[in-house]
């Protein structure tokens, strides 16, 4: 089975969740064929500050400056991507750290004038993630994308792991979040959700930010042909497995 795991950037920021994610992911990458993308949301906003950069979000998504275009690189494709592939390695698999610019594997466009450098993912070639992960590798994707024309683009995680899903022809989509899935006015979990219930939830402004980028993602997957999406905690031991399992953990956003 091809499975695509999206990790938020906060689970990574400490070793031990780092380390434990790894450890579980490699596990499941031992019977499945498994891409991993990532964000960094956090850790980018440390280095701007620790940088005298100031962040400026537009509707949720940071004002990507030629500043932060080499945060980017450093931050994303940099010290976190190498962490992580860290991990990997330490757990006993052979990853592969890449980002979308490596042999074209998500081209982007602008999205807004206003934002600078953020992209909208506009094609994916996942051959090189079918290389890879048929020969045993494990690749590890940040969420920096390009076109053929050189440019580089921060582009969201969420929407980087459904270009990525949908190129490379995953079954499953995990969204390994710090919520425990997607909750309700009430604060009641979903344990299933519709396309239509999670566009209800969005324009009632129950999902806000975080979340409504994840189910607006999650919808755009299962459009593209992602035959199961699952927004899940992953501070919780084991969810991957879980999951695979058929045990209800987290969301699971259907038609």
């Amino acid at each position: 089975m091809k499975l695509l795991i999206k990790l938020g950037g906060t689970l990574l920021d400490a070793a031990d969740s780092r380390a434990r994610l790894a450890s579980e992911i490699a596990a499941v990458a031992r019977h499945h064929q498994v891409t991993v993308v990532h964000g960094g949301g956090k850790q980018m906003t440390r280095y701007l500050a620790e940088h005298n950069v100031e962040s400026r979000f537009v509707n949720g998504l940071r004002v990507t400056t030629p500043e932060v275009v080499d945060a980017v690189l450093k931050v994303f494709a940099g010290s976190v991507n190498s962490g992580l592939v860290g991990a990997f390695r330490a757990a006993g698999t052979s990853p592969v750290g890449l980002t979308g610019l490596d042999a074209g594997l998500v081209d982007a466009e602008p999205l807004a004038e206003e934002l600078g450098a953020v992209g909208k993912p506009v094609h994916s070639d996942a051959r090189l993630l079918k290389v890879l992960t048929e020969a045993g590798y494990l690749p590890v994707v940040a969420c920096v994308a390009g076109d053929a024309h050189g440019a580089v683009y921060n582009v969201n995680a969420d929407q980087m792991a459904v270009a990525c899903a949908a190129a490379f022809g995953a079954e499953k989509l995990l969204f390994l979040t710090d919520v425990d899935g997607v909750k309700g006015a009430d604060g009641s979990l979903f344990g299933t959700l519709t396309v239509a219930g999670a566009s209800k939830l969005i324009a009632d402004g129950v999902a806000t930010g975080g979340m409504q980028a994840k189910l607006e993602a999650a919808m755009l997957a299962l459009g593209s042909g992602v035959g199961q999406i699952v927004i899940a905690p992953g501070a919780k031991p084991g969810v991957a497995a879980f999951i695979l399992e058929g045990a209800l953990v987290g969301t699971r956003v259907i038609l």
